[in-house]
């Protein structure tokens, strides 16, 4: 027998909610009304205020270390921080560096959207000392080869022009003539300029390289790429914080004609716009996928209820509580983050079921009693229990997530827990009246599943077997449990065929442009110098990048390979006399010119070099009778980067000693902060995007310098944080849990029946997790709240119906509910698995798998398991 004091405190219980119940049935209208005002007033609320933070670090406590350490950095060199990266790849390294630049004048106006805008490696000071940051083979080689281009380079400085291009032809020809030079060695310039041409002749993209030209030698991939450096104006308000930053600078891309068609192709990348392609993943196909799950959801509905009138009484209950939940739970923490807007997923898992474990007793007890009134206070009296067990074990599981240092998770407890609460108070007061206004017809109709007593009668006749092959399948699988993995990279959670995450993996395969980097913060440059040779000593790191870096090494001979160089240059490449405009028919003689001394050349000839000559000759006798504009579209081609050219040779004969002092401020403020502290950059070997590689990258480090930060050591220390934080909420809610039952049970033997199967259905799921390689990572993680909030309700409802005296459960309404309630839920955020975005798709995929196994473990395994304890069972 129950001792007093329980039944006491069920009566009160029972009573408090049958009250309730009639109350709200009497008053059915006012209560209608007071709830509908309530919710415009939140929704109002909601609407006015709602705020939604997508800055991630926010999301971790600031106490701990490795925060406090990022914080630290970011406020040092906030520069680095938010940024968004135009990548930029043309066919030539001149239209790479005119399309950076004009990228950056277009851009530097924009300041209502733009805070700052930078080109990497580019400037006035990479274009005058950039040559030195090469090896000393490459400047002696570049050196040779400039000093061999002199000649017709002095000719192009005077005349600049297309007609200049073709006078320059014709001087080499001359110089053929004189036996001065040989016609194989014009050959390069011969092809370059005839593949150009012949470009144009066909209406495609022409390129031209005076640069490759004069080195002899195709570009490499790194010398037709470029990088410009974005810090945006961000607005974390939004679902896009840098969605008006982004749309200005592919609006420039566009009207500069920096398009694929023209030569250049730009790609945006970066921490932002990765963030916004994510947020756009996740929205493609959410109108669709949402109307597709309403009507699941309400077909679910329909095949649970049968009444309509049922059906949107639950809804509206359902629709009421999420607005009221929305409103508080914002008022609570001030601005919601990308983990606790999950609050509304939880919560209409959660809440369909209160709603349908009503009204599915109500259906049941109005099949009994026949009046709707009576069934309604039948419904209170037999659901008070259950139902504020229930909510009452929710609620607190929920909120034992408060105290974690994943304050994304800790405000979702606090939301979440909260809406559980606001669920009860909803179930018994607006959802009896809205069936009391909507008055649904009489059952004619049982409501259970008599069809399962066989069904019923094995479980109770095998209870045992069923029992033992259970427990011992979930313990055999237990050593399963050593081969769960966290993913704590976030980037396998976004789509990789985007175009920042195609691009973002493209620059991970070069230490000198992953992103995957390691930052150490050192009082200043000596310390800095001194730890740098400590890490770069490691085998597991690539290279280590400091202010330092900056300052090339063997400069003096560098730069009397420069001065030698630039004695053959003296006023040639800045001649005291330039030649006038061209005029078009000028560049037509010259061009006349050109194809006669072509033809004259290589008339008896059969070589090679004939052949190209002969096509260029060709070529140009189309050219000089064309159009103006394909005689202007040749100039460009030619002329514009021969000035880039010209450009860049006048700045690099020019090229002075670099040392700490003479460093643009922009780069010193990168690397060194205003208080003198200094900025180690540390790039690992291998693959950056590697969990495996990033890891053991990360200990290396850390054995050095155990306060570093950047990208992998977050990453690893979010996810470690973040499992830390589970498995700490999971024991404290577990036990505050197992306290509620027993105060509320009285039988511990009872509590262990109720969460026994709980915890099969969680271990079973983390087994099957790793039979089918689905690993956890930050987005599906968040299903395992919403198992343990399932699972605990349905295992309540069991285990009271059974105190109840309850034994045929299989045919009982409350399995049809139970079923039913898991059918919702499981259509509802199962169907998340159809999404295009890689970590959506996995949470719907845990969210499935994970309420299987808990409708499976209290329709099958608690049932069986209660009947093993049947004489134990109390009497009521």
């Amino acid at each position: 027998m129950t001792s007093n004091h329980e039944e006491r405190g069920d009566i009160a219980m029972t009573a408090a909610v049958t009250w309730l119940v009639q109350r709200s049935a009497s008053h059915a209208w006012a209560v209608l009304l007071a709830f509908l005002l309530l919710t415009a007033v939140c929704a109002s609320y909601f609407k006015q205020h709602v705020a939604i933070s997508t800055d991630s670090k926010k999301l971790m406590s600031s106490s701990l270390p490795w925060r406090q350490q990022e914080v630290m950095l970011d406020a040092a060199f906030p520069e680095r921080i938010n940024r968004i990266l135009a990548v930029i790849d043309a066919a030539t390294p001149e239209a790479a560096d005119n399309a950076a630049d004009a990228l950056v004048r277009e851009l530097s106006p924009r300041s209502d959207v733009i805070r700052t805008i930078e080109r990497v490696g580019g400037g006035d000071f990479f274009e005058r000392n950039g040559i030195l940051f090469l090896s000393l083979d490459e400047v002696r080689r570049d050196t040779a080869d400039l000093v061999s281009a002199q000649p017709f380079l002095g000719t192009l400085a005077a005349d600049p022009t297309l007609r200049g291009v073709i006078r320059t032809l014709s001087q080499s020809l001359e110089g053929v003539r004189r036996e001065k030079t040989t016609l194989d060695d014009l050959r390069p310039a011969l092809t370059a300029i005839g593949d150009a041409l012949q470009s144009l002749a066909n209406g495609k993209a022409a390129t031209f390289s005076w640069r490759t030209l004069i080195a002899g030698r195709p570009a490499k991939p790194s010398e037709l790429r470029r990088f410009v450096n974005i810090r945006p104006v961000l607005e974390f308000g939004d679902l896009q914080p840098g969605g008006k930053a982004t749309a200005a600078i592919r609006e420039a891309i566009s009207r500069i004609g920096l398009t694929p068609d023209k030569g250049a192709r730009v790609r945006l990348t970066g921490s932002v716009v990765l963030a916004d392609e994510e947020f756009d993943s996740i929205a493609d196909g959410a109108a669709l996928n949402g109307i597709v799950t309403v009507l699941l959801v309400s077909l679910v509905l329909w095949l649970a209820l049968r009444k309509a009138r049922v059906i949107i009484a639950v809804l509206i209950n359902l629709f009421v509580g999420l607005v009221l939940t929305a409103a508080v739970g914002l008022w609570m923490v001030g601005a919601l983050n990308p983990i606790s807007v999950a609050f509304a997923v939880l919560f209409v898992g959660l809440g369909v079921d209160f709603g349908l474990q009503f009204s599915v007793r109500y259906r049941s007890e109005r099949y009994a009693g026949g009046d709707l009134d009576r069934a309604l206070v039948a419904t209170a009296r037999g659901m008070a229990r259950p139902l504020v067990l229930a909510a009452a074990s929710i609620a607190t599981a929920f909120y034992s997530f408060m105290p974690t240092a994943y304050l994304g998770l800790s405000e979702l407890g606090l939301i979440a827990g909260t809406g559980i609460l606001i669920a009860l108070v909803t179930t018994v007061t607006l959802l009896p009246a809205l069936l009391r206004i909507l008055n649904p017809p009489p059952e004619e109709k049982p409501i259970g599943y008599a069809a399962l007593a066989p069904l019923d009668r094995f479980l109770h006749d095998q209870r045992r077997w069923v029992v033992g092959l259970t427990l011992a399948c979930t313990i055999l699988g237990l050593p399963l449990l050593a081969g769960m993995r966290f993913d704590f990279n976030p980037l396998n959670l976004r789509p990789q065929d985007s175009e920042s995450m195609s691009t973002l993996l493209e620059l991970m395969n070069d230490p000198d442009t992953t992103p995957n980097t390691i930052d150490v913060l050192k009082s200043n440059l000596a310390e800095a110098r001194s730890t740098t040779e400590r890490v770069r000593a490691l085998p597991e790191v690539s290279q280590v990048v400091t202010l330092q870096s900056f300052i090339p090494e063997d400069q003096d001979t560098k730069l009397a390979l420069i001065e030698d160089a630039s004695f053959f240059f003296q006023n040639t490449l800045d001649p005291e006399r330039i030649d006038p405009e061209s005029t078009p028919a000028a560049t037509r003689t010259a061009i006349e010119t050109l194809v006669v001394e072509l033809s004259d050349a290589v008339r008896d000839l059969d070589t090679p070099v004939a052949v190209q000559a002969r096509r260029l000759a060709g070529l140009l006798a189309a050219l000089a009778t064309a159009p103006q504009a394909r005689l202007d579209e040749a100039e460009r081609v030619l002329v514009v980067p021969l000035k880039t050219t010209l450009r860049q040779v006048r700045q690099l004969l020019a090229a002075q000693p670099v040392s700490i002092d003479s460093l643009p401020p922009a780069i010193k403020q990168l690397w060194v902060a205003a208080d003198g502290r200094a900025l180690l950059e540390v790039s690992p070997k291998g693959d950056a995007n590697d969990n495996a590689n990033l890891r053991r990258f990360v200990a290396a480090v850390r054995t050095v310098v155990p306060e570093a930060a950047g990208t992998p050591v977050s990453m690893m220390e979010a996810a470690n944080t973040m499992v830390t934080a589970f498995v700490e909420a999971g024991i404290l809610s577990v036990v505050a849990i197992a306290l509620i039952l027993f105060v509320a049970l009285r039988r511990w033997i009872d509590v262990a029946l109720t969460l026994v199967p709980l915890l099969v259905a969680i271990v079973v799921t983390l087994e099957i997790c790793v039979i089918i390689g689905l690993k956890l990572n930050f987005a599906n993680i968040i299903a395992l709240p919403l198992l343990l909030g399932v699972g605990v309700a349905f295992k309540i409802y069991y285990i009271v119906a059974w105190r109840s005296g309850e034994t045929n459960f299989l045919q009982s309404s409350l399995t049809r509910a139970i079923f039913f309630s898991a059918c919702t839920t499981g259509v509802a955020f199962g169907s998340l698995w159809l999404s295009h975005h890689p970590g959506t798709s996995s949470m719907g995929k845990l969210m499935a798998l994970s309420l299987v196994t808990t409708l499976a473990a209290a329709v099958i395994f608690q049932p069986a398991l209660m009947a093993t304890q049947q004489k134990s069972r109390p009497e009521r």
